[in-house]
């Protein structure tokens, strides 16, 4: 009998993404999708596609809901992907290939993200390993407002073919993701119990663009390696000012 692999997927304002990312992963026996309160048609073009879409209203951040997505597969092991990821037809075998084997409890892979229109390379983007793929029963997801990882009881291999992420098509969405996830990490450091000052992040918003764009070689992605690396810069600074500005208004 073989075995059967759940795809699980969290989403909120995905109509655009999620199809492409639903037909990527039509190699899966079970496809779920968590809607986090979407305004667009992400949950309804989820079912169309022939997923089973459950509509969540509170959001508790992405780890929760990852969970969530978790606790509603039935297969014998899950392949977590966000929906502005794909997985191509190689690393689709490769994956049925290494549960077949299960030499491992866990997988991670590389993954090739674009940004504005290009496969970044460098810039500290590439190969970027994540662990995606689990046996159920054997891992769970960390409960992180944002930047979420999988927690793994047991040996973790690595798969060869990559997962392709397209995280920002216009710079216009760079700056919203910016915000968004800025925000979130603020609100993780200033729970955390860390104080920081009005110029850790001038400090650290300048070092981040040293590292990315000189130290990860991003002058070698081009005109889109700068600016990539002006946006995590400014990510950085506007992680710290809002950390430092909401524990200054908590006293």
């Amino acid at each position: 009998m073989s075995l059967r692999l759940s795809a699980i997927v969290i989403a909120k304002n995905e109509a655009h993404n999620i199809k492409g990312c639903l037909d990527s992963l039509a190699f899966c026996d079970e496809r779920i999708v968590v809607d986090g309160g979407s305004d667009d048609d992400t949950a309804r073009l989820a079912e169309a596609n022939g997923a089973k879409v459950t509509v969540t209203k509170e959001w508790r951040g992405f780890g929760h809901q990852k969970n969530l997505a978790l606790s509603l597969a039935t297969g014998d092991w899950v392949l977590s992907l966000d929906a502005d990821e794909r997985v191509s037809e190689e690393l689709a075998a490769e994956i049925r290939t290494a549960i077949t084997e299960g030499l491992f409890e866990a997988y991670e892979m590389p993954r090739l993200s674009t940004f504005c229109g290009r496969p970044m390379r460098h810039s500290g983007w590439y190969p970027d390993y994540v662990l995606r793929l689990f046996r159920r029963g054997r891992a769970r997801f960390s409960d992180d407002l944002v930047h979420e990882r999988v927690v793994c009881d047991g040996p973790v291999g690595r798969l060869k073919a990559a997962l392709t992420h397209h995280p920002v098509l216009r710079l216009e969405d760079s700056l919203s993701r910016m915000d968004r996830y800025s925000t979130a990490r603020a609100e993780m450091i200033v729970n955390s119990g860390r104080r920081v000052s009005f110029f850790t992040g001038l400090v650290r918003g300048w070092w981040t663009f040293i590292q990315t764009y000189f130290i990860r070689l991003g002058f070698l992605d081009g005109r889109e390696g700068f600016l990539l690396a002006v946006a995590n810069a400014e990510g950085t600074y506007y992680r710290y000012m809002k950390a430092w500005l909401k524990g200054r208004d908590r006293g």
